[in-house]
């Protein structure tokens, strides 16, 4: 599986555990980008793995090659001795070295080739990452306000606005009327006498109280 692929799947997993317990968008955006540096800090791992896997091969084939070079040197001495059979067993040693040395350098060329996949993965990640940094401000920003102008589109359909909208306007109804009331008091009269004002004055103060009353608790229920 590849590590995009292996991303792919642990991000999507994810979001969709997510959705189906209905988290925020937010929430999604800031799982993938830490998702996406998890598997960052994954690969490479992997790949400081492999680079010293091929350190501790490069040391393996450098004591090889030596004992490779000091069996040479016995075969060489040993014809110098007149002893061929020695020098035939000294080549037969340095054979069996450089025959396991090939082995261990093929497996090198293929931590070779591991390693530079891993390399063009993590290139290919960070650009995605930074891609995505870069990105996750403005869908935060766009997130919120999907999620404000949703609040605002419920509260409009589940009847709560219209609510409140039906009792200030019967509050409004109700100061008309004692607004009508007051001015009720000046029709039809014609020449007061002294005691008819006072009397209308203590009405007057008993009608503004009452209507200041009602307006005080319009405006606390408005608030």
């Amino acid at each position: 599986m590849g590590i995009f692929s292996r991303l792919s799947d642990i991000v999507n997993s994810n979001i969709n555990a997510l959705l189906d317990k209905a988290e925020d968008p937010a929430k999604l955006i800031r799982l993938i980008v830490q998702e996406m540096e998890d598997t960052l800090v994954d690969v490479r791992s992997d790949a400081a793995r492999v680079i010293a896997d091929r350190k501790e091969i490069a040391r393996r084939l450098d004591r090889l090659s030596e004992t490779a070079e000091e069996w040479q040197k016995r075969a060489e001495l040993a014809l110098e001795k007149s002893r061929e059979d020695l020098a035939r067993a000294a080549l037969v040693e340095k054979t069996k070295i450089l025959d396991l040395a090939k082995m261990i350098d093929a497996d090198d060329a293929v931590l070779k080739d591991r390693l530079s996949e891993l390399d063009t993965d993590i290139a290919r990640l960070q650009a995605k990452l930074s891609e995505a940094k870069a990105k996750q401000t403005t869908l935060l920003a766009r997130a919120a306000t999907a999620g404000a102008r949703l609040s605002a589109r419920t509260a409009l359909h589940d009847g709560r606005v219209e609510g409140a909208l039906g009792r200030f306007g019967s509050f409004e109804k109700k100061l008309d009327d004692m607004e009508g009331r007051v001015e009720a008091f000046d029709l039809g009269k014609g020449a007061k006498t002294l005691a008819d004002e006072i009397a209308d004055l203590q009405t007057q103060t008993q009608i503004d109280e009452e209507l200041q009353r009602l307006k005080d608790s319009l405006g606390k229920r408005t608030a």
